[in-house]
């Protein structure tokens, strides 16, 4: 926390921030990459996502005040700068393609992803889920975040994404043990 504190006033200090940058940079760009990937599912996308992030971030960190973690913030600007991605480029052939062949498909065809079967059948699973299920379960899951983040993140109360989370948990528990009989 003491970390954070010091990272975030120097970040919002004109001499230092250039300096801290390339710190919170080094500590959060790989977190962020992924939490944006699993929204908009292609690598160039995901690291122009990224950039347009890091962007925002950047010209943004003056306003930021503090009310949430430092991550939880930047979660939520990833998280809404893929969602004005998927939506300027609704129109876009490969955008449009990918939602047609859908989440597994784009995972599975994408040479960065080294899933075995196991983790073939999980995201097969997560894309039959609807997309609040899959997002909630993906931030708890992989990326390790408390619903109290998530909320903040999704802006959407504590107790609906626990039960979008634990209703996509026992499809997951009732699939998978379905494959293994």
């Amino acid at each position: 926390m003491k970390n954070e504190v010091d990272l975030i006033s120097r970040l919002k200090n004109p001499k230092h921030k250039e300096e801290a940058f390339r710190e919170l940079l080094d500590l959060y760009q790989e977190r962020l990459y992924w939490h944006i990937r699993k929204i908009v599912l292609t690598h160039e996308n995901a690291d122009d996502v990224l950039q347009n992030t890091f962007v925002r971030i950047f010209k943004g960190i003056h306003a930021f005040r503090e009310q949430s973690s430092l991550l939880t913030w930047m979660y939520r600007i990833a998280y809404n700068e893929s969602l004005r991605f998927l939506e300027k480029n609704k129109s876009n052939d490969s955008t449009r393609s990918l939602e047609q062949s859908g989440y597994l498909d784009a995972l599975t065809a994408d040479a960065y992803f080294d899933g075995d079967e196991i983790r073939q059948e999980l995201h097969l699973i997560l894309s039959e889920l609807s997309e609040k299920q899959r997002r909630v379960f993906q931030m708890k899951y992989f990326d390790d975040l408390s619903f109290r983040e998530i909320s903040e993140i999704l802006a959407i109360g504590e107790n609906t994404l626990k039960s979008s989370y634990y209703s996509a948990v026992k499809i997951i528990e009732q699939r998978m043990v379905a494959q293994l009989t």
